[in-house]
């Protein structure tokens, strides 16, 4: 009866039902009024005197009116006792608890349960202060800017960096749109990137990164601003080291042996009486010459390469037949394929045919060291392409300079087929790494790539 007129969505409205406890009090005195009716028919048709007839009828009916009152008392208290827990709880005083809460009972399971969700909300709260505690101190210290937008492109909350990026206190931010603000573009475009940005309070190179939440029910946007100029001229500028130190090395690798011999063969040509053996010497001198500007012109070639990979173009590539054919053009040692699915994937043929060709040829110089042999495998898990290649070489010696620009172990290598490798998995947005294997000798290159 009380869920019925708790869910009557009329219940609420003046009306002439009884209310709860008022049939709560009937229904007592139906039940009592059987037993009174038949105890005052006895009593007034017996032989009693008139004196001990009022009194008893009396006595009879105050109790029954009494017990009818009692039993309606204990239905509606404990009723109004969980209202005013529930009230507590919804105007978030969590400290009140009922008492006589035991599971003996049924009244007293539900008093249990309504004291255990308070001190669970209780808890919860404590832990959202903290954590909102936690939230502002890091939005205070941080040292990126973060502003939020509501759906009208309107500032709702700022941290202290994004008020000395806009040079402007938060009492002046909150409440303008983004386009008042100069943020308009960083609410636009894809994220996250790069882009070169001048602010009141700053300018340089930033990343901006963007991403949407909701609060009560309303899509938000949460803009963070972070100064990338001085790690990108950091970074910068030791790729540029990095670049003239080899570039350097490479060069004076070259050029040394070069002014060496032309400055024996200058020498051997300023003599009035030249040797008998003087042209063998010119010939060997200008071989190694020719050698050395050879070894060097290859060198700027591959940098070239390496610094001009064109965008990839995709089209439809079916794995099985682009390792099938690579496998063919390895002739040194059979190539074995395990099962695999028949994939068709969207890639740049010609860029993943090299990159294949780089993996191939390494996994079968590693092998035909040692004796052992090559498989390719691959799979497809969800949205992801996994492609690998396995050798049974000698395995990995030192894992951190395989991508290093130039390194290489093999007599006569270039040491960028790795670097090239990476860079068009990396233009595919897929990943290459290589990790020596587990279950016998040998390493392991994994492609993957997204579907």
């Amino acid at each position: 009866m009380l869920a019925a007129s708790a869910l009557d969505p009329a219940s609420s409205r003046p009306n002439s039902r009884l209310r709860f406890d008022q049939r709560i009090l009937l229904l007592a005195l139906a039940a009592g009024l059987p037993a009174a009716l038949v105890a005052l028919i006895l009593l007034w048709t017996g032989d009693y005197t008139p004196k001990v007839q009022w009194t008893l009828t009396v006595f009879i009916i105050g109790v029954w009116t009494g017990c009818s009152f009692s039993v309606r008392h204990r239905v509606v208290l404990p009723l109004q006792t969980l209202s005013n827990l529930l009230a507590a709880l919804r105007e978030s005083d969590f400290s009140i608890r009922a008492r006589g809460a035991s599971g003996d009972d049924p009244l007293g399971a539900v008093m249990l349960e309504v004291n255990v969700l308070a001190s669970t909300l209780h808890d919860q709260r404590l832990g959202a202060i903290e954590a909102g505690a936690l939230l502002r101190t890091v939005m205070v210290d941080i040292d990126v800017a973060v502003f939020t937008f509501d759906g009208a492109h309107t500032l709702r909350l700022v941290n202290r960096a994004g008020e000395r990026l806009l040079a402007r206190p938060a009492e002046r931010l909150l409440g303008r749109t983004a386009d008042e603000l100069g943020l308009r573009t960083c609410l636009a475009g894809h994220s996250p990137r790069i882009e070169d940005v001048a602010f009141p309070g700053a300018s340089g190179r930033w990343e901006v990164r963007r991403t949407t939440f909701r609060q009560e029910g309303r899509p938000h946007q949460l803009l963070v601003l972070a100064d990338v100029s001085r790690p990108l001229r950091d970074e910068e500028r030791q790729a540029w080291q990095r670049l003239i130190r080899v570039i350097g090395h490479e060069i004076n690798n070259s050029l040394a042996p070069i002014k060496s011999i032309a400055g024996s063969l200058e020498s051997m040509l300023a003599r009035d009486a030249m040797p008998d053996d003087w042209t063998d010497d010119m010939k060997r001198g200008l071989a190694v010459i020719a050698a050395r500007s050879d070894s060097l012109s290859r060198f700027t070639t591959a940098y070239a390469r390496l610094a001009k990979l064109p965008a990839p173009r995709l089209d439809s590539v079916n794995v099985l037949g682009l390792v099938q054919r690579i496998a063919g053009v390895e002739t040194r040692l059979p190539i074995r394929i395990t099962d695999a699915p028949d994939v068709a994937i969207r890639a740049d043929p010609d860029q993943l045919e090299q990159l294949l060709i780089n993996l191939v040829h390494n996994a079968a110089d590693a092998a035909l060291q040692t004796g052992g042999g090559v498989t390719a495998g691959w799979k497809r898990e969800g949205r992801t392409f996994e492609l690998w290649i396995e050798d049974e070489g000698a395995g990995l010696t030192n894992a951190s300079n395989l991508f290093v620009p130039f390194f290489t172990t093999k007599p006569g290598g270039s040491g960028i087929g790795l670097l090239l490798s990476r860079q068009i998995a990396e233009a595919h947005g897929g990943t290459l790494t290589l990790e020596n294997r587990i279950d016998r000798r040998g390493c392991r290159a994994y492609l993957r790539l997204p579907i």
